[in-house]
């Protein structure tokens, strides 16, 4: 048995997600649809991470094990040969038994963009958040940094999550401005379920004058959910890189 790592992309309009779900088509789905097709054995392909209904990937990881002898590298062009367009395998190689995509990860980042302006870009439509109105960024640049260090961040979880475990380490966060775009960059040990979401969702609430920027840390200190603000919508949220003792997406996409 061999285990491959992969570095996998993708446009998350058309999915309900990473995780195979029964009211949709998700991007796991596809890979081991296409894994089948190319091998002819039943494989799981696990991820780093499993990204909400519309969210993207830059560089989101996987692994799965499989007996055939294909070349490892050579996995990431046979993939994509089943794989719609949206999806694409941009590396791939063999690697320990020991690794796994989801629970060998030290860091993961997260980037939101915004578009600014008064009418919506038709080219970032799926990728971009449109706000016609210009938030105070300076304002959202200083709550960003409340979250840096480690907290209990149980007031930024999904209400419905049963996640127990709510201390994370946020290592990066701050807002910055290109032109008529703004991205909120975030790195961290890990995220709960919509965490990046509502964070998202109560700067820009806070860029928009609707609540004070000592709302950010008010909800560290609280921890409910309703001390935060709107989780902002998915289409804007891609996962950019992840981060293993041995292994960095960015530096190996960089390399490319």
């Amino acid at each position: 048995m061999r285990r491959i790592r992969t570095i996998i992309s993708y446009d998350g309009t058309n999915y309900v997600g990473w995780q195979v779900q029964p009211n949709g088509v998700s991007v796991q789905e596809l890979l081991e649809k296409a894994l089948l097709e190319l091998t002819g054995e039943s494989i799981r392909v696990e991820g780093s991470g499993r990204t909400d209904s519309g969210v993207h990937a830059i560089a989101q990881v996987a692994h799965f094990d499989t007996n055939a002898r294909m070349s490892a590298d050579k996995f990431a062009i046979a993939m994509n040969m089943h794989l719609p367009s949206d999806i694409r395998v941009l590396y791939s190689e063999e690697c320990s038994l020991d690794f796994h995509a989801r629970f060998s990860a030290k860091r993961k980042e997260y980037i939101y963009t915004v578009q600014l302006g008064p009418h919506a870009d038709v080219f970032t439509r799926t990728t971009a958040l449109h706000l016609h109105y210009m938030p105070d960024i300076p304002a959202m640049q200083i709550a960003a940094k409340a979250v840096l260090g480690t907290h209990d961040f149980n007031g930024f979880k999904c209400a419905g999550s049963s996640m127990q475990n709510t201390v994370r380490t946020i290592t990066k966060s701050e807002w910055t401005r290109n032109g008529k775009y703004l991205t909120y960059c975030v790195e961290g040990n890990g995220f709960l379920y919509n965490m990046v979401r509502i964070l998202v969702g109560t700067m820009l609430e806070i860029g928009s004058g609707k609540r004070p920027i000592s709302d950010m840390q008010k909800t560290i200190e609280s921890g409910n959910r309703s001390d935060a603000g709107a989780t902002a919508p998915a289409h804007g949220l891609c996962l950019v890189r992840v981060i293993y003792p041995d292994f960095d997406t960015a530096e190996v996409l960089n390399r490319e």
